[in-house]
């Protein structure tokens, strides 16, 4: 345990996807029986259950479907970072993806986003010149 509660703690399994993630690039499964695409990285698809799954190049295109912004979190390095946006994104390939947005802070849900890493994690931010407009009340 690394003392911190950000950083993953990879296994045989998952070493893959934390690999490329270190080197910029997000990973996730497609089911080679349904053709479907899943998010978190599992050795089985979970809709037809078949262990015929294979490791795939994410776009690092998503939209955004819910978020949170955290104003308290006393576990590190969180209480740092605070306020932050926990969100939960749509990738252009389907899945659905818990992660964080960085730097916007005026978010609508929808809003086009592209993935960046921080310390190997992905987290996501607002496409540039994306039309990005205020949310309710803003």
């Amino acid at each position: 345990m690394t003392g911190r509660l950000d950083l993953p703690e990879p296994d045989a399994f998952t070493r893959t996807y934390w690999d490329a993630a270190a080197e910029g690039r997000l990973l996730i499964r497609r089911c080679r029986a349904c053709g479907r695409a899943h998010h978190y990285p599992r050795e089985f698809c979970p809709r037809c259950w078949s262990e015929d799954v294979v490791w795939e190049p994410a776009s690092g295109r998503a939209t955004l479907y819910t978020w949170s912004v955290v104003h308290r979190n006393d576990l590190p390095p969180f209480a740092e970072r605070t306020p932050y946006v926990a969100a939960v994104v749509d990738l252009a390939e389907g899945p659905r993806m818990m992660t964080e947005v960085v730097g916007e802070r005026e978010l609508s849900a929808g809003a086009e986003l592209e993935v960046a890493f921080r310390e190997g994690i992905p987290v996501f931010r607002i496409v540039p010149g994306s039309g990005q407009v205020p949310g309710p009340g803003k």
